[in-house]
């Protein structure tokens, strides 16, 4: 597998980031504008795992169960979680979840950087999204009381421009969001936090390509 274009990536994260202009490109507008983030807020980590497979790069998403405790239940995001008093920094929160929740051996992990933290008003966590690799492809095992399904998505597929769409999202039976930017993925909708930290990820990515 060539990896130049890992390296390449990790080289991209050392330099500013696109920050919030990416991230709200794939916000809808009730979401627009950056937020104060509240010194009550609760930390997490979460990790854009890139791996070779096929021929190709692919990065995994997990699709959340169902929980009527979980205010992101069911929606499709990045492995993570809340950061524990044990995890020693936040990438640490990260790659444990990650082993955690698709069964990938943190030891084989690579981190190549971090991009822009985004806080999520809904929940109250400041999110922390790093960027690592393993240089093989894992044997995914999903942790079955939080993750109903692992997506195993080719990245190029967010590179296409059929892929970024619009929807109207009912929230509850009070709430519909109209015109909710989103990337379709294998029928799933990816939109919300994870959207624009993909977001980000993209613009990063597009400039190096």
């Amino acid at each position: 597998m060539d990896f130049t274009f890992v390296h390449a990536l990790e080289k991209a994260l050392t330099q500013p980031l696109p920050g919030p202009e990416a991230q709200y490109r794939m916000a809808h507008v009730a979401r627009q504008g950056v937020v104060d983030i509240p010194e009550s807020s609760r930390q997490a980590g979460v990790l854009a795992l890139f791996y070779p497979h096929q021929d190709g790069w692919h990065i995994v998403l997990i699709e959340r169960v169902t929980n009527a405790n979980d205010r992101h239940s069911g929606q499709i995001s990045f492995p993570g979680g809340r950061h524990d008093t044990t995890d020693a920094s936040l990438s640490a929160t990260a790659l444990r979840e990650a082993e955690e929740e698709v069964g990938v051996d943190a030891n084989r992990i690579k981190l190549i950087g971090e991009l822009t933290n985004l806080y999520i008003p809904v929940s109250n966590y400041n999110v922390h999204p790093f960027v690592g690799f393993t240089e093989h492809t894992p044997s995914f095992r999903p942790e079955e009381k939080e993750v109903n399904a692992i997506l195993e998505v080719p990245f190029d597929l967010f590179l296409q421009k059929e892929t970024i769409r619009t929807r109207h999202l009912s929230i509850n039976e009070q709430i519909t969001l109209r015109d909710v930017p989103y990337y379709h993925i294998k029928d799933k909708t990816v939109w919300g936090a994870t959207a624009m930290m993909l977001s980000e990820l993209l613009d990063i990515v597009e400039k190096i390509r």
